[in-house]
């Protein structure tokens, strides 16, 4: 009997912002591929990732991956549970990662997915945001590029996000840098100052950004975790300290506006002698083991707090996209497809 499933295809590639039904197509009855090959899984969708690089997935750019393919699921980064196996290395019922794609099912062969280890009782979603790779570019981005030491001065942008609340605890909690968190909103500044306990937050939608870094950051800046680019790199750069380092995660203020000027401000590294660097976390793979292991205990310890904005159904996955992009969301947002029997967010509840 063969079995049908939705899928998100992705359709046309946006030039400006995305457009549901036009780019993004929800497609219903989809039979999905009875035969496996030799070490190929069938895998049930159960969680899936929603990032701000699936916007440069989307294009057709050069880019640290080739991009998603028009006519198929639109990639997507997923936690899923093998339901049919011609693996030895897979079994039926194994908590599985990969690219799964916006689909209920994923065929895929075992070198393109690695199974989920998390502590007891934990969610297998938390493998895709605070212990998967939103924590590990948080970790790297912050350990390989940006060095921060006790007592620096530290801004992140996007600090209510999914990457960059764990850059913002990592270096407030654990290592004891005064931070400053900048995001949209008065809920999410508050989350910030009263939830996660920074030394001060920005509300750039209500703020002025130049003269709120003046003020909370009076002795300059040292490090800057920017996921947004765009005007507050421009002003984070007027203040950067001698020796400053600007770790470049992401720049989502620009993705969906293509062609979006540079900062002015770049020539101030030169006098400041500091360093503006980008980077990938696949590049860090071999180190993921000792990463992982750092973020579950300062997990368990309480020195890291997350939260999830979860939505509910495959066909609302472009919905899920577009929240991200008008910055609607608290957190990690992620999309039940199968899930897990729990729709409740665990709030750190190890």
């Amino acid at each position: 009997m063969v079995m049908n499933q939705v899928i998100v295809r992705l359709a046309q590639r946006p030039r400006g912002e995305i457009v549901i039904g036009e780019h993004l197509v929800v497609d219903r009855d989809v039979p999905v591929r009875e035969q496996l090959e030799d070490g190929e899984l069938l895998i049930q969708v159960m969680w899936l990732s929603v990032d701000p690089a699936m916007r440069g997935w989307m294009s057709s750019a050069k880019s640290y991956l080739p991009p998603s393919p028009l006519g198929e699921p639109m990639r997507a980064n997923g936690v899923g549970r093998v339901t049919r196996s011609k693996s030895d290395k897979y079994d039926v019922g194994t908590v599985v990662s990969g690219f799964l794609g916006m689909q209920e099912y994923a065929i895929l062969p075992e070198k393109k997915i690695r199974k989920v280890v998390l502590p007891k009782g934990v969610s297998p979603r938390l493998a895709l945001g605070v212990l998967g790779n939103n924590g590990l570019t948080a970790y790297f981005g912050l350990f390989e590029v940006g060095h921060p030491k006790p007592g620096d001065t530290v801004v992140v942008s996007a600090a209510a996000g999914a990457t960059g609340s764990i850059a913002a605890q990592i270096t407030k909690s654990v290592l004891g840098c005064r931070t400053i968190g900048i995001a949209g909103g008065e809920e999410k500044r508050l989350w910030l100052s009263n939830e996660i306990s920074l030394d001060d937050a920005i509300d750039y939608k209500n703020d002025d950004i130049g003269k709120s870094l003046k003020r909370t950051c009076p002795d300059g800046i040292d490090v800057y975790f920017d996921n947004v680019g765009g005007v507050t790199l421009n002003e984070v750069l007027k203040q950067l300290n001698r020796g400053g380092r600007v770790v470049l995660c992401g720049a989502i203020s620009s993705y969906n506006t293509p062609g979006s000027p540079g900062p002015s401000n770049y020539v101030n590294l030169i006098p400041t002698r500091s360093k503006m660097e980008g980077f990938i976390v696949l590049d860090y793979v071999k180190q993921y083991p000792k990463a992982l292991a750092d973020l579950t205990c300062w997990l368990q310890e309480g020195k890291i707090k997350y939260e999830e904005d979860i939505v509910d159904g495959i066909a609302n996955a472009p919905e899920a996209l577009l929240r991200l992009f008008k910055g609607q969301n608290l957190g990690k947002v992620v999309v039940r497809v199968a899930g897990d029997g729990d729709l409740r967010a665990y709030r750190s509840s190890l």
